[in-house]
């Protein structure tokens, strides 16, 4: 039985790109046991992800994608814990130095494994969201974390730059809906839902093409 646990931080602040700006609510993710554990996407607020991770030793800061909602507040996390490598993938460099002046510590890679507490992430690259958008399977647990690219109702948002929505689903009907159907998808924005309740509706994303 994997000593693996699971925390939801949900932080408020603004997504902005194309000129406008909007309120949010993202989740943030802290997965580990209660020695050491990750952070999936870093947003809005350091100090409520850093009451989250507790006394566990941080040791990566794992970014979806690039958008400022999910990165912003990666610099103020990273100096509580210089340890911690800050990872995203390489498309989206050109949204993360938008927010952030220093480089991160290195790049996700497709089918790259994260270690934490005894169990592992697997990267799955997932373009159309932004060309750079990544989720991360904890493969022994049968969880799912999705970021923007796929969410209880269907497919992220495919309207703004570097963004696509050939691309978005062909990363969900390759990538994702070929995984288990129990398996349960953390999203990064709203509720949880799983593989088997979404694989169903693909048809109809792509007949409503948003």
């Amino acid at each position: 039985m994997s000593a693996i646990h699971i925390d939801k931080v949900v932080t408020s602040g603004t997504f902005s790109l194309d000129g406008g700006t909007w309120d949010v609510d993202n989740n943030v993710w802290v997965v580990g046991d209660d020695a050491e554990c990750v952070v999936i996407d870093a947003a809005h607020d350091a100090a409520a992800i850093n009451e989250a991770v507790g006394s566990r030793r941080l040791t990566h800061i794992l970014c979806t994608h690039g958008h400022d909602d999910h990165i912003d507040a990666v610099a103020d996390l990273s100096s509580l814990y210089p340890d911690a490598k800050v990872l995203i993938h390489d498309g989206d460099r050109m949204l993360w130095d938008r927010v952030i002046s220093d480089p991160p510590d290195g790049a996700l890679t497709d089918g790259q494994r994260i270690p934490v507490g005894g169990s592992q992430l697997k990267v799955l690259h997932t373009p159309g969201h932004s060309p750079g958008a990544c989720c991360f399977l904890l493969e022994d647990a049968d969880v799912l974390f999705s970021g923007d690219t796929l969410f209880q109702g269907g497919p992220g948002a495919t309207g703004r730059s570097f963004s696509d929505f050939g691309t978005i689903i062909e990363s969900i009907r390759e990538r994702l809906l070929t995984l288990p159907a129990e398996t349960v998808i953390h999203t990064g924005h709203g509720d949880d839902t799983t593989i088997g309740a979404e694989a169903p509706h693909l048809q109809e994303w792509i007949d409503r093409g948003h």
